[in-house]
């Protein structure tokens, strides 16, 4: 019985190690995974650095609205030669087809009224002279014919042309439609962390960084804001070099307050280079649509030389721009956090002015 009685002490006493070396385990455990937590949580970020991120996705995902916009263009244009190629096309095949059937045609009577060797037809014949007429007329009719089979082929080989040219386009508009999709992932991606960052912020501290929505936008509207070198809008329509910079400082002034949407131009809510396009072609002057191109749209004038109406562009990239109004003011689409508003020119890396002719 005794033997029998060891074992289960032995049993329990190793049952006992074993508990205790699982709680032991087990609270290491936990304690690893505290300090492990610890060790990744993220540093909570000031007001002031929350903004520097914030600015730095905003112009990240400038910069890929305006390649956006760039190869949003190129597709359309793409689109429209696609389109012309395939109707031209559509139409030269009808005609291919209706060439293709009058060969048809004479070959089957050809066909139904030969089988007599010409010779032969010649010494059967109760006029020969006739014959002989009838001959020399089929004999202009053959030449004809080669020169409508000529033809055919000629049609052919322009009907192909035409669709191989058809289907590079294709292959580019692919192409442009792959880069758009590129464009505006890295678009929303940069516009959702941005909005990740400021939904941490409390509205005093957004408002406190700049960072509310606001601006001077909206109390800018009629012109009346009584900040001192705040340019009102006769002042800055008065100043412009010509009637079409006027019109294009009065439609932008007209926009203050609208939305700022990538992609946008108008008329309701814009992005930056869209405020740009849709000013000006209230003017009646057709401007490119992305930022790279607008800014080689006019004249290159220095910054000691701006006048209303001129185009300010910032960031090496040249990534942005503003219409400006004077007194060293702009008025511009910022970012998805504000509207369009009124601003220093002073506020970003100025990389270049632009006076529309």
């Amino acid at each position: 019985m005794a033997a029998h009685r060891k074992p289960g002490r032995r049993s329990a006493l190793g049952g006992s190690t074993a508990r205790t070396a699982f709680t032991i385990a087990l609270a290491g455990a936990a304690t690893a995974t505290a300090f492990e937590g610890t060790g990744q949580a993220e540093p909570q970020l000031t007001p002031a650095q929350v903004k520097a991120k914030v600015d730095r996705l905003y112009q990240e995902a400038e910069t890929a609205t305006q390649k956006y916009d760039g190869a949003k263009e190129r597709a359309r244009a793409a689109e429209r030669r696609l389109s012309t190629l395939r109707d031209e096309a559509a139409r030269k095949t009808e005609k291919l087809n209706s060439a293709r059937d009058a060969l048809g045609s004479i070959a089957a009577a050809q066909y139904r009224g030969g089988g007599l060797d010409p010779a032969l037809q010649l010494v059967l014949s109760s006029d020969p002279n006739r014959y002989l007429d009838d001959a020399e007329f089929v004999d202009r009719v053959g030449t004809r014919q080669a020169a409508a089979v000529a033809d055919v082929r000629r049609q052919l080989r322009d009907v192909e042309q035409l669709r191989g040219t058809a289907r590079v386009e294709l292959t580019s508009l692919k192409a442009r439609q792959a880069e758009l999709a590129r464009q505006k992932k890295t678009i929303t991606g940069k516009l959702d962390a941005a909005r990740r960052l400021l939904s941490g912020l409390s509205p005093e501290e957004r408002a406190r960084i700049g960072l509310d929505g606001g601006g001077t936008g909206r109390a800018s509207r009629s012109g009346t804001d009584g900040r001192v070198g705040l340019q009102a809008p006769g002042s800055a329509t008065a100043q412009a070099p010509d009637s079409r910079a006027a019109a294009a400082v009065q439609y932008a002034y007209s926009k203050l307050g609208s939305p700022y949407v990538w992609g946008a131009t108008g008329p309701d809510a814009f992005d930056c280079s869209g405020l740009v396009q849709s000013a000006y072609r209230s003017a009646g002057v057709s401007l490119p649509r992305t930022t790279y191109a607008q800014i080689d749209a006019g004249r290159r004038v220095t910054r000691s030389e701006l006048l209303p109406g001129d185009l300010v562009f910032f960031y090496s990239g040249i990534s942005h721009v503003g219409i400006y109004i004077g007194n060293g003011q702009m008025i511009h689409a910022p970012n998805p956090a504000e509207p369009v508003k009124i601003a220093p020119v002073d506020e970003m890396p100025f990389a270049g002015a632009t006076r529309v002719v």
